[in-house]
């Protein structure tokens, strides 16, 4: 029996693939109340308005499922950033100038350099808890590798990631979830203080260049001449975007990935005895429960997609996690099989917007299984702890993920 499409915009984002079942058999797009947005759940529908960002702009795709308080908002005022435009968010030209130093900063060659320092913290990380028989891993390790090692491409301090980390959660909280005033207040001040944290390094990489991804974005916004207060809200609000794009999505996926292989233990005990098997493992949890689940995307013109007419100004929501559950391209798509002969997934975006951190992502998530798998190859989930999904159509991931060997 088919499950039927949860109902409340909490529940949509805790479990949307009901939704995008019936989205996918359904004649046309879908229009989906809690989400204010055209659901576009079709595999060959998705990559259609990825490929056609003239007529499918990304300037909505930040847009906020809540608006904070004036009172959060006048905190916000005394941080840095504002509504500067960022690389998800801008399309031609301005996205290409936004984007390329981004892609400098995370080339092979840089993700290369900083593997060594990944596989050192991950060791780390696990080392902490090895002994105790128990973890909860969102906090110990998922919530904690991915800021470290995208902090240290983007050349912060160690003891400054902590801040940046919370920063980010909180910047996601005010913006994507209904919170009392009082605590809309603090997210608020938790926000401006990580902003306040990164104007500093971009000061202090202005007057002295390093080879980090920090500095690479200051040279692209000031090549030469005096840091500018404009130019200093212009890097802050694209560190912020960067950062929380960096640690945010890979901890979820981090999450995610643990969570089905132990809630399949063939699969998990399949890995551990096969690690060669580990880059197919990525691959099918990325596709299976995408950390990404979509972005929305705005009309620019009339258009016809899968035969709905749409005016100028439409708002869509583009699913990749329903199209990595399209039966059309994935075979049998409800069901987690890592041994699955590979095909190409949408969990990283397509086209113009494709995620340039991809390839950093999946590099941690391997190193995250090749330690787990040979270190606590006894590995289940807590029977008495039942996993909870965090309600965001963004990072998807489990709220926590208590586990014991």
């Amino acid at each position: 029996m088919d499950r039927q499409p949860p109902t409340g915009l909490d529940e949509l984002q805790r479990d949307p693939y009901p939704r995008y079942d019936h989205a996918r058999r359904a004649e046309g797009l879908t229009r989906v109340a809690e989400l204010d947005a055209w659901l576009v759940a079709r595999d060959a529908d998705v990559r259609e308005v990825l490929r056609r960002p003239e007529d499918f702009s990304s300037a909505n795709a930040l847009t906020p499922d809540v608006l904070p308080s004036p009172a959060a908002f006048a905190v916000l005022a005394g941080g840095f950033g504002g509504r500067r435009p960022v690389v998800v968010g801008t399309d031609g030209t301005r996205h290409q100038e936004l984007r390329a130093p981004i892609v400098r900063g995370l080339s092979p060659a840089r993700v290369a350099a900083v593997l060594p320092y990944a596989a050192e913290r991950a060791a780390a990380l696990v080392d902490a808890f090895v002994a105790d028989g128990h973890v909860e891993l969102m906090s110990a390790y998922a919530g904690r590798l991915p800021g470290e090692v995208i902090g240290r491409v983007v050349g912060l301090d160690l003891a400054d990631v902590p801040g940046v980390v919370h920063g980010g959660y909180r910047a996601e909280e005010l913006l994507f979830r209904p919170l009392e005033e009082d605590e809309q207040l603090a997210a608020a001040e938790d926000v401006v203080a990580m902003q306040r944290t990164l104007e500093r390094y971009v000061r202090e990489r202005h007057a002295e260049p390093r080879d980090d991804l920090c500095t690479e974005l200051v040279r692209s916004v000031v090549p030469d001449g005096e840091l500018g207060l404009e130019h200093r809200n212009e890097l802050v609000a694209h560190l912020q975007n960067l950062l929380l794009a960096g640690h945010l999505t890979t901890t979820a996926l981090i999450g995610t990935t643990v969570l089905h292989l132990l809630r399949h233990p063939r699969q998990w005990e399949l890995l551990c005895a096969e690690p060669e098997r580990i880059p197919a493992a990525v691959e099918e949890a990325a596709r299976y429960d995408s950390a990404l689940q979509g972005f929305r995307r705005i009309t620019t013109r009339p258009v016809t997609l899968a035969g709905t007419e749409l005016p100028a100004g439409a708002t869509l929501f583009v699913a990749f996690g329903s199209a990595n559950r399209d039966a059309a391209r994935h075979p049998r798509p409800d069901e987690f099989d890592i041994t699955r002969e590979p095909v190409r997934h949408l969990a990283f975006g397509l086209g113009a917007h494709g995620c340039p951190g991809a390839q950093l992502a999946r590099e941690q998530l391997r190193l995250t299984l090749a330690e787990l798998t040979r270190r606590l190859p006894d590995l289940r989930l807590a029977e008495y702890r039942p996993v909870v999904m965090r309600p965001t159509m963004i990072h998807r991931s489990p709220q926590a993920l208590h586990l014991t060997w």
